[in-house]
């Protein structure tokens, strides 16, 4: 069965869009008939197993065939799939039944086409492969032991769980950093107003004096007239250097010095190295619990790290395990990686118990990370308003004792 894409109008004469299975065009046109919608044009946009068969695509088409699709999204169609499931539904009617049901035109198509590509003989894992930007290898491997066990249900209805817990940690981060980030903003750009534009026309009158100004006036003139002179500087070298740190991430060198600096920082690598252990006990112990052997769970983590030192860290622990080493005395034997973490690990690799020692690390550290967030903005926003006040203060001075100056020589 095919996939067709149509535009067409409904019984109100409104313009529609959508897809549609069929057997041919013929049923295509058919079937929106019969439920009193009237294409205006239908392509077909896939043959077999998700293979484009029409016309090569535009920009346009590609990224809105080929796009992502949000965390929020994937997450409520896993649960509602494995609510389909554990209902008696067969996968290929419970994946039929949900193509309706999806706002995405994106998140459409990939069901449609998982379903055509089951129905032709792939799995389901398989058949999620196919769509990497929508499915990560975490989810695809997890399926792929959901079904080997037939426990297909309980693993979606779990991965559910960790893609909602994972963006809610991400949206209570970004919560917090939301405000200091908007104060810090709003801080620079009112500085840059002053100094590019109010600050020159009060002090252009003290530079037409022959009177010698103080040390804090002559600064701030300093000061202005090189924002006002190179304000693109300003603006121009924070771009170019954030552009070079992400072209030299890219090199193997380059990536290797940026990430190990950023986890050597006194605070904020502390917290980095955190984040990444949550990050990689999180998916390591969900993987484990769901069947999926201990080194290709490993080296489906080390993926997710985002970080060569760690990614290094983990490929090592992968080669102990494999010749029946410990994965808690690899990670321990690096700065890398947070002590307390790897002790957990070591407890649970001791007791038998590492799926739930790994969930219990990924909680930990996840408390730890929202708590040391939250008590750093807390502070953030005093930080920022005593050095706005300051510097706003020392503009006021710098204006003014000129004019008390001149003030005292009229008396």
């Amino acid at each position: 069965m095919a996939v067709f894409e149509y535009k067409a109008l409904n019984a109100k004469g409104k313009n529609v869009s959508g897809i549609i299975d069929a057997e041919s065009t013929a049923a295509a046109k058919s079937k929106l008939r019969q439920k009193s919608i009237f294409p205006t044009s239908l392509a077909k946009i896939e043959s077999r197993s998700g293979i484009i068969e029409k016309k090569p695509l535009d920009f346009i088409t590609k990224f809105r065939l080929f796009g992502t699709v949000s965390s929020s999204e994937l997450s409520m169609v896993t649960r509602q799939l494995s609510t389909l499931l554990s209902a008696g539904f067969p996968l290929v009617k419970a994946v039929e039944t949900l193509v309706p049901q999806t706002k995405s035109l994106t998140m459409k198509k990939v069901l449609s086409r998982i379903k055509n590509a089951i129905e032709e003989g792939s799995s389901f894992a398989t058949a999620l492969a196919l769509y990497p930007n929508v499915f990560s290898p975490v989810f695809i491997n997890m399926v792929n032991a959901g079904e080997s066990s037939g426990t297909l249900e309980i693993v979606l209805e779990r991965l559910a769980d960790f893609t909602e817990n994972k963006e809610d940690a991400k949206k209570k981060i970004q919560a917090s950093l939301a405000y200091p980030v908007l104060m810090a903003a709003i801080g620079f750009g009112v500085l840059i107003i002053l100094l590019t534009y109010v600050v020159p026309g009060i002090v252009s009158i003290f530079s037409d004096m022959n009177h010698q100004l103080p040390m804090p006036t002559n600064i701030l003139i300093s000061v202005s007239s090189f924002f006002t002179v190179y304000w693109w500087a300003v603006v121009l070298v924070p771009f170019l250097f954030f552009v070079l740190i992400v072209f030299a991430k890219k090199t193997e060198k380059g990536g290797w010095f940026i990430d190990n600096l950023l986890i050597s920082m006194p605070v904020t690598g502390t917290l980095l190295k955190k984040i990444i252990a949550a990050r990689f006990t999180r998916t390591l112990g969900s993987l484990l619990e769901n069947g999926v052997p201990m080194l290709t769970a490993l080296n489906i983590t080390k993926t997710i790290a985002d970080n060569q030192v760690l990614y290094a860290l983990i490929g090592k622990a992968c080669d102990a395990v494999e010749q029946g080493g410990e994965l808690g005395d690899v990670l321990s034997r690096s700065k890398a990686f947070p002590g307390l973490a790897s002790q957990m690990i070591k407890i649970g690799e001791t007791s038998g118990e590492i799926e739930k020692m790994l969930e219990k690390t990924a909680d930990l550290f996840e408390k730890d990370v929202q708590t040391t967030v939250t008590a750093a903005t807390s502070l953030i926003e005093p930080v920022i308003i005593l050095v706005m006040g300051v510097v706003v203060g020392a503009i006021i001075l710098a204006i003014c004792l000129p004019i008390f100056e001149i003030n005292q020589l009229i008396q």
